[in-house]
């Protein structure tokens, strides 16, 4: 960790206490600054990461009314943000010291619904059919694939891979707005005092893109790091449902099967990546999680290109973590 003395002593925080906290799967740390004029965390992301995107999405959905982190400081040359500090009631802890998942769930996909429906910035990445399919080559192809079957996959694999990923996606092709892309209870925050869509406070959006909705309600209610109860589901889709009426709902269900199976499949590879790449193990206990989810969105009729693939390909008793 970083720790920039004239940058923070510049905004009054260079007696503060600094508390690091937790780390996760990206190249981003987070300190809490205890001390200074206001609570606040302080971001450190070294390259390759880049905190603009991080400054811009935080300002645009703040104005529009949602929960995101105010800057109240940016060094962005050197990758370093002083933030406002939302606490420490994540969903994620407050799930895991035993709080009832319900209102959690209900709460996050009405913020969701909200994000939705504001206009989304300008200049977003796309997060479409072409890239969602490299997206999945880079961790399947690339990782699991040669941990599990010994050898890099032909070119042909590789097309027809392409391939299905886009014959699945294209039909929901028209549907886009902003996507988090990382909607799960690890990155969203119960905010005391504040009302409606703004009690969920939002975090980690700055791989944000322009994509289909869907995706980010697949990421809440198809987590890949926990189990959520089918009533639990169902409640969330309910609600986000309901906020949003002008959605064509069977396309949308669709849509969540097609994203989920895209998503689903990259993640259960991504475990492997972070295994046998930055070697952090621990994630693989999420992988049996995530191929079981596969398998239920494969019986999906959406999702009946990837489906061929993988029926070509990869039998049903492979699909799970590599051995060894």
């Amino acid at each position: 960790m970083r720790y920039p003395d004239p940058f923070l002593a510049a905004h009054g925080y260079a007696g503060a206490e600094r508390i690091p906290l937790a780390a996760d799967a990206s190249f981003r740390r987070y300190v809490r600054l205890a001390g200074g004029p206001r609570p606040a965390l302080l971001m450190d992301a070294p390259p390759p990461e880049d905190v603009r995107p991080f400054v811009a999405l935080a300002r645009h959905f703040g104005a529009a009314g949602l929960s995101f982190p105010e800057i109240i400081a940016e060094a962005p040359d050197s990758g370093f943000l002083i933030l406002e500090d939302f606490g420490e009631a994540t969903h994620a802890a407050l799930l895991d010291a035993g709080a009832d998942p319900l209102p959690l769930y209900t709460e996050a996909a009405e913020a969701l619904a909200a994000l939705h429906a504001a206009a989304p910035p300008p200049g977003l990445p796309a997060w479409d059919a072409a890239t969602m399919a490299r997206a999945t080559a880079a961790t399947f192809l690339d990782w699991w694939w040669p941990a599990t079957f010994g050898a890099a996959p032909s070119e042909a694999v590789r097309q027809e891979l392409d391939e299905a990923i886009r014959a699945m996606l294209a039909p929901f092709a028209g549907a886009q707005g902003f996507v988090h892309r990382d909607f799960f209870p690890a990155n969203l925050m119960q905010l005391e005092g504040r009302s409606g869509p703004r009690r969920t406070g939002i975090l980690d959006f700055q791989d944000g893109a322009l994509g289909h909705p869907a995706y980010d309600l697949v990421s809440l209610v198809e987590d890949a790091r926990r189990d959520v109860a089918p009533e639990v589901r169902r409640a969330a889709l309910v609600t986000y449902l309901n906020a949003r009426p002008g959605l064509d709902r069977g396309a949308f269900l669709g849509a969540m099967a097609a994203c989920g199976a895209q998503r689903h499949l990259r993640v259960a590879a991504l475990w492997v990546r972070l295994d046998r790449r930055d070697g952090k193990p621990g994630y693989l206990r999420h992988g049996p999680r995530c191929w079981a989810l596969l398998q239920r969105a494969l019986s999906q009729p959406a999702c009946a290109p990837l489906r061929a693939f993988l029926d070509a390909h990869v039998p049903e008793a492979m699909r799970r973590n590599p051995e060894g």
